[in-house]
């Protein structure tokens, strides 16, 4: 996925301090590691772009041309109990759920489509500039990155753009912004290509925490490294359950927090 970046991504990763998501002085960030609760199956023929829990419902979209989908899918088991498949020429990405709706951008067309959230019938479609790359909502705005360190907002009724923030950590940008979560109040989103999660100010674009989701999958595990990378971040707001998945991961996984300590200087 996203070939074209790679011969652009050391660059990247030099101008934000080693790695897309570090710089050099931001000791005031909140820091977390991961520890898993429980593990269940995931279709690892699932290039996961977006990950959700509605009313308790697991969705998921997935990419790449001619299997990218929309999907409804058991948590317990990781079966899937339905699903739609985009058209061959899309390249599925992010999803978001507004009421009975559910959103979903493509990667490269500007173009985006609604589903009915019951049904996953399309029910209408959209359009948009530059990349789609994650979404969710804040409940009343679609919230959309792109690659770069811009997240923009969007009128879910006619997708007018209202505003949009850079993302900063430290004073600097932070690029390839990618799969979004909205948890109470901040964006949570992955760093595509990095194991990190950051939590960011929906109204600065500051990050405001670091999770190191690394270790999750033992070394090997993934036949592309550089493609099956860490993406995918669902909260059941109801039961303030955690979950963690990636492209093509053969597990998902129920995580919690854990706050590090950061040594005084």
């Amino acid at each position: 996925m996203r070939r074209v970046l790679y011969p652009i991504l050391s660059l990247v990763l030099l101008a934000c301090g080693g790695s897309a998501a570090s710089d050099s002085s931001d000791g005031g960030l909140k820091r977390y590691t991961v520890e898993v609760i429980e593990t269940y199956p995931h279709d690892r023929g699932a290039f996961t772009q977006g990950l959700l829990i509605d009313k308790g419902v697991l969705f998921e979209s997935t990419g790449r041309h001619g299997q990218s989908s929309l999907r409804q899918v058991d948590l317990e088991s990781g079966q899937l109990i339905k699903g739609i498949a985009l058209p061959s020429r899309y390249f599925g990405e992010g999803i978001a759920a507004v009421d009975n709706r559910l959103f979903m951008l493509t990667w490269t067309s500007g173009d985006g489509f609604v589903f009915d959230r019951n049904s996953l019938q399309r029910t209408g479609s959209f359009s948009f500039a530059g990349e789609g790359w994650g979404l969710t909502t804040d409940g009343a705005t679609l919230i959309m990155s792109n690659g770069t360190d811009e997240l923009q907002f969007f009128d879910p009724d006619g997708f007018e753009k209202k505003r949009s923030v850079k993302v900063t950590r430290d004073g600097k940008p932070v690029q390839l912004i990618n799969e979004l979560e909205w948890i109470d109040g901040l964006i949570w989103a992955n760093v595509w290509q990095t194991e990190d999660i950051l939590q960011i100010n929906p109204k600065t674009g500051k990050v405001v925490g670091v999770i190191d989701a690394s270790g999750l999958l033992p070394d090997g595990t993934v036949a592309r490294p550089r493609d099956d990378v860490l993406n995918g971040i669902a909260w059941n707001k109801e039961t303030d359950q955690l979950y963690l998945t990636g492209k093509s991961w053969p597990s998902l996984f129920e995580i919690k927090l854990v706050e590090q300590s950061v040594p005084a200087n």
